[in-house]
């Protein structure tokens, strides 16, 4: 997804999904799938109480994104969940992690707002990655160093939840791919409570063989994976129908996908999936992402059991001023359709 940094041309946007072959300690995160291979939460659960607590870990969440350093007055709107921070990256040129490969991860300016976002009981994602600048794979030397990197981030937010959303060149640099892989696994042996979510970019014939092969490569080095978030967006010229239809077919086909990778039930799969839509105008000219569709999207959603749906972001989730639905700021500042501010939210939260 984009930036901070600058626009991108594309957008690429499991309670935890196990890993066939492999032990699944963690315990799931509120808004995720079931941490085990035996089937979900209310399956293991030895008595009523165990099993209505695991309904309640089903229910479809709301997490959208939002800058992890500049407030918006439609963050709280829907009232989230989760919360996913953009972005970490490196600073450019060496391992060192910080927002948006600008403002140290200890800001104290920043470590207030994400105070602020999570005082109501909210909890918050740290998402590494997106459509600009460096990954920090891509630049640090070792396993460790890279873990921890990301276990310094982890800690400056106080967060327990790591999203990796890999696209563009990263997802095609194998070798970076197989470091972050193995970095993770360490991780998580250090953190055994860390839900992993990989957030990849989908198309409705599902997710192509280079976010296959992250995924694989995931599932090699043993790492626990909570979620795999797929962006139901930025299609290209050729897809010109309806984005609600274009989100669920894309669904049907990476839920299958998963099925096979993890060696997942049906129902398994569905609650290892979440959905990232970018609101109003998107990236391509031909797509709009309207209000009718993020309805859309969440009695899907809820219907399949996702583990929750997510919006690029709260800061675009309000109408565009002037001419600003003509320009670029359509897609950084607002979303460039008819809405009154937190619409989206609401919609994606039913």
């Amino acid at each position: 997804m984009r930036t901070f940094l600058k626009p991108a041309a594309g957008l690429a946007c499991v309670i935890a999904l196990a890993c066939t072959g492999c032990s699944s300690e963690a315990d799931p995160e509120p808004d995720s799938a079931p941490s085990a291979a035996g089937g979900t939460p209310s399956e293991q659960a030895s008595d009523s109480a165990s099993a209505s607590a695991s309904a309640q870990s089903a229910a479809t969440g709301y997490a959208p994104y939002v800058s992890a350093t500049s407030a918006s007055d439609n963050d709280s709107a829907g009232s989230p969940s989760t919360y996913n921070l953009a972005f970490v990256i490196s600073d450019g040129s060496s391992c060192t992690p910080k927002w948006n490969g600008s403002t140290a991860i200890g800001d104290a300016a920043t470590k207030s707002r994400i105070a602020a976002l999570t005082e109501s009981g909210s909890a918050v994602r740290v998402s590494f990655g997106g459509a600009s600048g460096k990954e920090l794979a891509s630049v640090c030397d070792s396993a460790a160093e890279l873990a921890e990197a990301y276990g310094a981030a982890l800690d400056a937010a106080g967060a327990t939840e790591a999203d990796f959303d890999i696209e563009g060149k990263q997802l095609t640099d194998s070798d970076s791919v197989a470091l972050r892989s193995e970095a993770i696994a360490l991780l998580q042996k250090e953190r055994t409570d860390l839900a992993v979510t990989f957030t990849l970019p989908v198309m409705p014939s599902g997710l192509d063989n280079d976010s296959l092969a992250l995924l694989e490569s995931a599932n090699d080095n043993a790492v626990q994976v909570s979620t795999v978030n797929i962006m139901t967006m930025n299609y290209g010229s050729t897809y010109d129908e309806d984005m609600g239809d274009y989100a669920e077919t894309s669904a049907k086909a990476a839920h299958d996908q998963l099925e096979d990778v993890f060696g997942l039930s049906e129902d398994g799969a569905w609650k290892g999936l979440a959905l990232t839509s970018m609101i109003g105008v998107n990236d391509v000219d031909n797509e709009t992402f309207s209000l009718s569709d993020a309805a859309q999207v969440r009695s899907f959603a809820e219907e399949k059991g996702v583990a929750w749906v997510s919006m690029w972001s709260t800061f675009r989730d309000q109408p565009c001023e002037g001419d600003d639905a003509a320009s670029d700021d359509a897609a950084t500042n607002c979303s460039g359709v008819e809405q009154g501010a937190g619409d989206f939210a609401e919609a994606f939260t039913g």
